[in-house]
């Protein structure tokens, strides 16, 4: 035994030591330094100060030559270009200025790249990132990038320097090897990965993939099965769409296709990555670190796929139920599919690839070179000067309605094409013999991010202009005298000119294939200085951010953009604000009644600004406590006379607003009930007292309950049979007697946990001579158990204290008061950033000595209903027995203030710390000696205050004795009259069990502190 317990020893030890191992390995294994171990050829600059202040010396802690990079000019047009060899993964950077110098970055930006063009910015909570660099030469500042990038070159632009020096940089990217299997995909090929069997049935799915293109559309992913189940996944419009179905009912009763969308701009040359995950009808949809949580609609949650899943298009098969839908042109990497490594497959020729032309592991890179305009951006290129023939032609994207595409001055006159209102103008102004005007345009709404392309030709006396290639909408207008070119052409912005209906507004976007006189530009040569002119523009980027995704606007809200900012249309969507986040409607009818309405149609809004939307509902308020009338669409007594193949007739009921709606309502209520009605002749119901039920129904979440109307659950009658006075003393139930004459069954459903019904299924009609008539009411609510919770400050110095929370993107606090005091602090929040304070302020000046004594003027009056975001955290401090994250300065006791008018007397002025008197709103504080009457009148004023709070404790105390005896005494009241009015054991439960109609009244209890 001892050897063997040695033996399990080593093992055990062995485990630790290499799991230990392995996690040190896993916490350092993409911790490399990248750049110190790179070749000086790899290091490129836009240009060096002189000898020994090239790129290459500006590795981290490196002295020799010049002690780092310098530039020769000092300006934002200097970048610093690192090529790691291969793609890696980088997870942090680190920068140094020039050694023992005045010459360092304090702020740069980082651009990434597969190739040495089309620059990616790196992002940081949506937003182009400025990283804070140094401000001494030799200190080593860190940061570790919110996502980690997967690049092989790495461009850094110093945007802010030394104002004592010049730039100066040294740096070290730390991170680790990338590798991964990349397919090439023309449009025509797809990849056919076979199931091991020929139909897959699965309960949850794990699918990811990185996908580079310059498409906007093109299926990625497709799989069917026979019963209609299927999945895609493809672009849209440079967006991503996911449609899923896990199957639809027979007839279509229940519909489970299910479509969402994420992201935007991804036609944009680099990789973004895609991972679906799914657990029966939940799935998590990510894409680029953002992820979508939603359920698929209907009830089924298995997959069912038939043979195969298609990468990169659709199988022929599908072809003819998704005709028009394109292949996927471009590149992706790391495909699979629960588990399964579909690229390394690929490589190793274990799945389909025959419809590959030539299949390549590599990736082609787009010849495109963007070039990003801000508002103060210009670019000055040379044409033909003095021909008769202009052609421009260009592609651009863009969130701006407005703004200057090009400009040219004429040798007589001028032209100018841009954007107004999301359409293509050209306004061309010629002033040969006299000034001529002419304008024309073509498109709509092309400020909508994506690429459009612009074509403007003219020649022999006429002009004419194409927009994304479309002939057929080509545009044609007379000029009517020939023009001559004046040979300098301006883009993204424009130089003065007399006489010139200008836009006026310098364009924002991106501008690419820019063609002159039908020669296509060499942007390169401009950002190597040898043609034309630049200002403030970024060459060979695009860095367009799209601030509608993911949208800000809730609950439908409509998102639309500019350049700089976005805006949300709130209209129909019953929320307003900025972001469509505040509601416009109360949360219950409780809340309608305290604002003095009557009785009629309110929308409510249960959860606020939640997810849930408001409906409609009637209210009736003519009781002392409100009622939520919530109806449905069946009438009174119908017939119930259709049945199915089982000899059952099933009677679906609705009401008109979703089953999430409907439990905001049941889950806030005090109490609801619902009435059913069975009138029959010959139709048994519940098939009492031992028989099945012939009669069932389906209430929330879908569950089967076999009681009737004055019953409850696990008790299988109706109400005659609680109250012992059925038809037949042999049933529980009038009609299961199965008499010829007319009988009814009838009573309230008051289990709020079971209800609303949506269902009724009859078993007993089918029978000669057999009849039933059904009735189901309205669900009715009454109360509301979020409503009343209030706590009564009797003192400036009281205040309930929260922990602390981690707040989401928004938070929403709410609550009530009352109060007769004219000043006072309702709410505030303490910490490292104090940006919430809500007070009650009169006109006038308080005591600075006061507000330092007790913090902040104190609320004197009630507080209720606090609510923070879902959670009532008043209510949860309150309720006794019951923990809670709350500290308490002051004594606890009942109150009704809320309930009923303020019946805290207000503080007489002579009390009241914070009372301002207009004679004394200013003190002069002087150093004066106290004389010995003072200092007697003091000690009097101190001794008659401890009398006054001895006797305060006393009388507390015998209030508390009492009020604890008092609701002793009512209890036991309660229980005794509950037991007298009971008929049998069963009624007993139904009237003493709070717990089984879930009525516990949480009596409207305020509490002084």
């Amino acid at each position: 035994m001892s050897t063997l317990a040695a033996m399990l020893l080593l093992l055990v030890t062995c485990f630790t030591i290499s799991t230990s191992e392995g996690a040190s390995s896993a916490s350092r294994k993409c911790e490399d330094s990248l750049v110190t171990p790179l070749p000086n050829k790899f290091f490129h600059g836009s240009s060096e100060y002189g000898r020994g202040y090239g790129a290459a010396f500006a590795k981290l802690n490196r002295i020799q030559g010049a002690g780092g990079w310098s530039p020769l000019d000092t300006d934002r047009y200097q970048w610093l270009q690192v090529d790691l060899g291969s793609r890696k993964q980088v997870v942090s950077i680190a920068t140094q200025g020039r050694h023992r110098s005045s010459d360092w970055t304090s702020q740069y930006r980082l651009l990434y790249s597969d190739t040495p063009n089309n620059w990616r910015p790196y992002l940081k909570d949506g937003n182009i990132w400025t990283f804070k660099g140094n401000n001494n030469s030799d200190n080593v500042v860190r940061e570790d990038l919110q996502h980690a990038i997967v690049a092989r070159y790495i461009r850094f632009i110093p945007l802010h320097w030394s104002q004592k020096g010049r730039i100066g940089l040294r740096l070290e990217l730390y991170g680790c090897s990338h590798w991964a299997d990349v397919i090439s995909f023309d449009g025509h090929s797809i990849i056919s990965y076979r199931f091991r069997s020929k139909k897959m049935k699965t309960l949850k799915d794990v699918i990811s993939l990185k996908l580079k293109t310059t498409a906007r559309d093109g299926v990625l992913l497709y799989g069917e099965g026979q019963q209609g189940d299927y999945i895609l996944l493809e672009l849209r419009r440079a967006t991503m769409k996911l449609s899923i179905n896990l199957g639809s009912s027979q007839y279509n009763l229940i519909q489970g296709h299910t479509s969402v969308t994420s992201g935007s701009l991804l036609d944009d040359g680099h990789w973004h990555s895609v991972v679906i995950e799914r657990y029966r009808r939940n799935i998590n949809f990510t894409l680029d670190h953002h992820t979508h949580q939603f359920r698929t609609n209907g009830e089924f949650e298995h997959l069912d796929l038939d043979y195969e899943l298609t990468f990169g298009g659709l199988s022929e098969s599908a072809k003819m139920s998704f005709g028009g839908k394109e292949n996927f042109v471009g590149c992706m990497e790391g495909i699979t599919y629960n588990g399964d490594n579909i690229t390394n497959l690929v490589r190793r020729k274990k799945v389909d690839t025959s419809s590959f032309r030539n299949l390549t592991f590599t990736c082609a890179e787009s010849s495109s070179f963007p070039v990003y305009f801000n508002s103060t951006s210009l670019l000055r290129l040379p044409g033909q000067r003095d021909s008769d023939v202009l052609s421009v032609s260009l592609s651009f994207r863009t969130w701006n309605p407005s703004g200057v595409l090009m400009f040219t001055q004429l040798a007589k006159g001028w032209l100018e094409l841009g954007l107004i209102d999301g359409k293509v103008t050209v306004y061309i102004n010629v002033t040969q013999k006299r000034s001529t005007h002419i304008d024309i345009s073509s498109g709509l709404g092309l400020n909508d991010g994506q690429w459009h392309s612009v074509h403007l030709n003219a020649l022999d006396n006429y002009a004419m202009l194409t927009v994304d290639g479309d002939e057929a909408s080509t545009v044609r207008t007379a000029i009517p005298a020939q023009i001559k070119t004046g040979g300098t052409y301006y883009f993204g912005g424009y130089v003065s000119h007399t006489d010139s209906r200008s836009l006026q507004r310098s364009f924002q976007g991106c501008i690419q294939m820019i063609h002159i006189d039908d020669h296509l530009v060499d942007l390169q040569a401009l950002e190597e200085g040898h043609i034309g002119t630049f200002e403030n523009v970024s060459l060979d980027m695009c860095a367009i951010i799209d601030r509608c995704v993911p949208n800000h606007c809730e609950h439908g809200g409509k998102c639309s953009q500019t350049w700089d900012t976005f805006s949300c249309n709130c209209s129909g969507t019953g929320y307003s604000g900025a972001t469509c986040h505040t509601s416009l409607f109360q949360q219950s009818c409780e809340e309608y009644k305290h604002q003095g309405k009557s009785s009629g149609s309110f929308w409510i809004d249960p959860d606020g600004s939640g997810t849930i939307s408001p409906f409609r509902i009637h209210c009736d308020m003519t009781e002392a406590m409100d009622w939520t009338i919530l109806r449905n669409n069946l009438s009174p007594e119908m017939s119930v006379s259709a049945v199915d193949k089982d000899g059952k007739a099933v009677i679906q009921i609705n009401y008109n607003i979703t089953e999430e709606q409907v439990l905001s309502v049941t889950s806030r209520a005090e109490r609801c009930e619902q009435y059913v009605a069975y009138t029959c002749r010959m139709s048994r119901l519940l098939n009492s007292p031992d028989g099945s039920p012939f009669t069932w129904w389906v209430g929330r979440d879908n569950k089967r309950h076999f009681y009737w109307g004055g019953s409850g659950p696990g008790i299988q009658k109706c109400a005659c049979g609680i109250e012992n006075n059925c038809t037949s003393s042999k049933h529980y139930c009038n009609c299961d007697a199965d008499l010829r004459t007319w009988k009814e069954d009838a009573g309230l459903l008051v289990y709020k946990d079971h209800l609303p019904v949506n269902k009724v299924v009859v078993g007993d009609t089918s029978r000669a001579g057999s009849e039933g008539k059904l009735t189901v009411g309205p669900l009715k609510c009454k109360g509301d158990r979020n409503f009343w919770n209030a706590a009564s400050f009797t003192s400036p110095a009281s205040s309930l204290h929260f922990k602390s929370f981690r707040s989401e993107t928004s938070t929403d606090i709410s609550f009530y008061f009352k109060t007769s005091s004219n000043h006072g602090v309702l709410l505030e929040n303490l910490g490292a950033s104090n940006f919430l304070h809500i007070e009650i302020r009169e006109t006038g000046q308080i005591d600075p000595i006061l507000i330092e004594r007790y913090n902040s003027p104190g609320f004197v009056g009630c507080l209720s209903r606090v609510q923070l975001n879902n959670v009532a955290p008043l209510k949860a401090a309150l309720r006794s027995g019951m923990k809670a994250p709350v500290s308490i300065l002051g004594i606890l006791v009942q109150s009704n203030c809320g309930a009923s008018p303020l019946t805290i007397p207000p503080i007489q002025p002579a009390n009241d710390i914070w009372q301002i008197d207009a004679g004394s709103a200013l003190f002069s504080f002087k150093d004066e000696k106290i004389g010995a009457d003072a200092v007697h009148h003091n000690l009097a004023v101190i001794g008659g205050t401890i009398s006054l709070v001895i006797l305060s404790v006393l009388c507390i105390l015998v209030f508390v004795i009492r009020h604890m005896f008092r609701h002793k005494g009512s209890y036991h009241t309660n229980e005794a009259k509950g037991a007298e009015s009971a008929n049998c054991a069963d009624a007993a439960i139904i009237v003493n069990d709070p717990a089984f109609t879930e009525t516990i009244d949480e009596s409207k209890k305020e509490w002084f502190i």
